[in-house]
Parts: C-alpha cells; sequence; structure tokens
C-alpha cells in the first residue's frame, strides 16, 4: 500500500515526508489540503505548486474508478456547497506592470513570491483561506470553510497585518512596495460549486465582486470596507466613511469606508456591542448551571466550567448576563 512519503518521493519532494508524518497527514488527508496548509507546513512556493497539481491529478485519477456506495456518498456530501456569511478580502499590489518592465524577470519573480507570501501568511495567521492568487492579485476567505463569528474582525486585522508586510518589502530599485486591499461581507455559496475537486473554493455571490471593485477604489497604501463589514466589525477600528461611489456592476452607488487603524478595546465583545445589548431571553438552565458552580467555588470547592458552542450562538453574551448576576458579590474577572 502506497504511503505518504512514497507519494512525495514520487514527486521529488521526500525532503517534506517528515514533517507531513509529524503533523498526521497522510492520503487520506491530501484532498483537503489547501494552499495555506501547505504553506504552514513549511512547503516552498514552487513546491507548493506542484503538490497541489499532484492533488488535482490524483483526484481526478480517483474519480474515474467506480466507488463503493458508502464512499460515494462520502463524495456527494465533500462536493456540496455552502451558503454562508462570510468576508472576503481582496488584496493587490500597485503598480506591478510598470515594476515588471523596470525589474529583471527573475527579480520580479522573486518579489511576487515574497509579496503572495507576506499576504497569505498575514490570512493565514487570522484564520483565513487563501482561494486564489490572480496574478498579483490575493484572494481570501474569512468564514470558510472554518466558521468564525468574528469574521469581518478577522479580514481587517489580516488586510492590516498585509499592509504592514508589503510596506517592509524592498524590492531591488529600492521603491517601497505599496498595496491596496478591498474587504466586503454577505452571504455567498462557496464550495464546490460545479462538483469539482479542482473548483473546492469557487464562490458565487455578489460579495467577491464587491470586493474586488472596493480594492480597485482604493489608493495605494488604503484598505477599503464595505457597509456590512463595517457594521460586523464593531467598535473595534477607526473607520472614516468616504461617502457613497459609483462602482462598475453597482446599480446603486455604494457606501465606502477607510480602516484607518485599530482601536483599544476592552474586548471583542463589548466591541462589537458598543451600542449597547439587547434584554437576555431564555437561557435559564445554563445560567442556573453556572450559578450553582459559583455557589460551590464560593463554598471552597474549586469548580471549572466549559462552554462550548457553534459560532455566534451566544457564548459571549451568556457569560456577559452570568457576570450580571454577580454584580452585588465580590469577585475578580480575568
Amino acid at each position: 500500500m502506497q504511503t505518504i512519503e512514497d507519494w512525495l518521493g514520487q514527486l521529488g519532494l521526500g525532503k517534506y515526508a517528515d514533517t507531513f508524518v509529524e503533523n498526521d497527514v497522510d492520503l487520506r488527508a491530501l484532498p483537503h489540503l489547501a494552499e495555506s496548509d501547505l504553506q504552514e507546513l513549511g512547503v516552498s512556493l514552487g513546491h507548493r505548486k506542484i503538490i497541489l497539481a499532484a492533488i488535482n491529478q490524483l483526484a481526478d485519477q480517483r474519480s474515474d474508478e467506480q466507488p463503493p456506495a458508502s464512499a460515494a456518498t462520502e463524495a456527494v456530501s465533500e462536493a456540496a456547497a455552502d451558503r454562508r456569511l462570510l468576508s472576503v478580502l481582496f488584496c493587490d499590489l500597485v503598480g506591478s506592470t510598470a515594476l515588471s518592465a523596470e525589474l529583471d524577470p527573475e527579480d520580479m519573480h522573486e518579489l511576487t513570491r515574497r509579496y503572495q507570501d507576506s499576504v497569505a501568511g498575514a490570512v493565514t495567521r487570522f484564520g483565513g483561506y487563501v482561494a486564489k492568487y490572480l496574478g498579483d492579485g490575493v484572494l481570501a476567505y474569512f468564514g470558510w470553510p472554518m466558521a468564525y463569528e468574528d469574521h469581518a474582525e478577522r479580514s481587517i486585522r489580516a488586510g492590516l497585518a498585509a499592509m504592514a508586510a508589503v510596506d517592509a518589502l524592498q524590492p531591488p530599485n529600492a521603491e517601497r512596495l505599496k498595496a491596496r486591499i478591498g474587504i466586503a461581507s454577505g452571504r455567498v455559496v462557496v464550495g464546490n460549486t460545479d462538483g469539482s475537486a479542482k473548483e473546492r473554493a469557487s464562490i458565487a455571490g455578489d460579495t467577491p465582486n464587491l470586493a474586488a471593485r472596493l480594492q480597485a477604489a482604493a489608493a495605494p497604501g488604503q484598505i477599503v470596507i464595505s457597509d456590512s463589514t463595517r457594521r460586523l466589525a464593531g467598535q473595534s477600528f477607526e473607520i472614516e466613511s468616504l461617502g457613497a461611489q459609483e462602482l462598475k456592476g453597482f446599480a446603486s452607488p455604494v457606501a465606502l469606508f477607510e480602516i484607518r487603524g485599530q482601536r483599544e478595546v476592552d474586548s471583542r465583545f463589548e466591541a462589537a456591542h458598543a451600542s449597547g445589548l439587547s434584554k437576555f431571553v431564555g437561557r435559564v438552565s445554563e445560567i442556573g448551571l453556572l450559578l450553582e458552580r459559583w455557589e460551590l467555588a464560593k463554598a471552597g470547592q474549586g469548580q471549572a466550567v466549559f462552554l462550548s458552542g457553534e459560532a455566534g450562538i451566544g457564548k459571549s453574551r451568556l457569560v456577559e448576563a452570568f457576570e450580571e448576576r454577580l454584580q452585588e458579590t465580590q469577585h475578580e474577572l480575568i
């Protein structure tokens, strides 16, 4: 039976075998690897492309074979597209066409690689998924395949980190590089929209188009976001309105906002609900359990409660409501 070591060896990339094994990446995990995963494993850009191409070829070979019923069901499930609320980031390198005319092709290739790696690193650091490299453009999703309740905030923080990383790059001609970024949030259908393994991260909806238009409207070194992203991000950032502008492909003017920087806030929950919280309703049993454990802790019986749930279900709000019940009791919140 072929192993991951054998497979990498056939590609001439056996030096990564130990890394794959240490991270429990076997042949079963291969179809689920994205470029950001490979980058996290320390695989270079060129070798990432080779591995992804080999994975697609492997998927095509398997699709030609008739799978058993259980495997067919699993394949249908894997190919299914998801309807998600997510944030889409589009980053572009300013003046790359003129720069490519000035630089040697090898220097330009190396600069583009460093730029892409810098942006991809910022995206993955904040839980984003690098969907595509479009020339000198980078398309990334926040909220897929992993769902986050703070996907809008993550996308903005990634944008700020990517902008700082690009600013730090020094091309051979000694001119500082600049990027521009557009971020939009909304409902999309993302996944294998055509059932092909090659289109694992395809996306349908207006959100990616809006992100691209916002990026085109941004000035060098500027991050422009949509109104939906601004509302979802709460009060975590310094945001300035750029007014409504006509954007190609959109019937009515679109409100644009610029990210000026981060704000100092006590907690992400407070920043997201700075305008005030609605009345807390329900969760009687959960609050009762927490208060019961609190009484045991006060009596000297140390307690720990692990609270888990899907993104956006109300975990932070439950903790906030619990703390409200303790206002008249001496306690310390960490």
